[in-house]
């Protein structure tokens, strides 16, 4: 069966591949240098259990996956105060980096054109001993 537009549908390791080759990721060291400086906004898309179970990165600002969008988008009527313009910095962080994958996309479908997401994911960010805070 093909997709709607006649193409034949992709895998999730395909469409991952394509997506991927749209920007530039990022590493936990320079997330986290970029994040220190303002240089970007740490977005952290994972949902609350697994905040729980790992804990927070300090200073990034929580939107589940489902709401991304919404609270992104400059134009929208839902956004939150840092969703400032279309040329926002933002790094998008999942438990491992494949979801922040697929979301810096939906991103730059928006307009988001500097959207990006961290490799590897929170995991790598607590493996690269970078901070972490407890949920309160």
């Amino acid at each position: 069966m093909s997709g709607a537009t006649g193409e034949r549908p992709l895998g999730v390791d395909e469409l991952l591949e394509r997506v991927r080759a749209g920007y530039r990721r990022i590493g936990a060291r320079e997330a986290y240098a970029a994040a220190r400086t303002g240089a970007a906004l740490l977005v952290d898309i994972r949902y609350a259990a697994l905040r729980e179970r790992d804990g927070l990165i300090p200073g990034a600002l929580v939107i589940e996956r489902n709401e991304l969008e919404w609270r992104l988008d400059p134009q929208g009527s839902h956004r939150v105060p840092e969703a400032t313009g279309h040329d926002l910095p933002v790094v998008v962080v999942c438990d491992e980096g494949y979801a922040s994958s697929l979301a810096a996309a939906s991103l730059h479908r928006l307009g988001l054109h500097r959207a990006t997401d961290l490799v590897g994911g929170f995991q790598a960010w607590r493996a690269a001993g970078l901070p972490v805070e407890p949920v309160s």
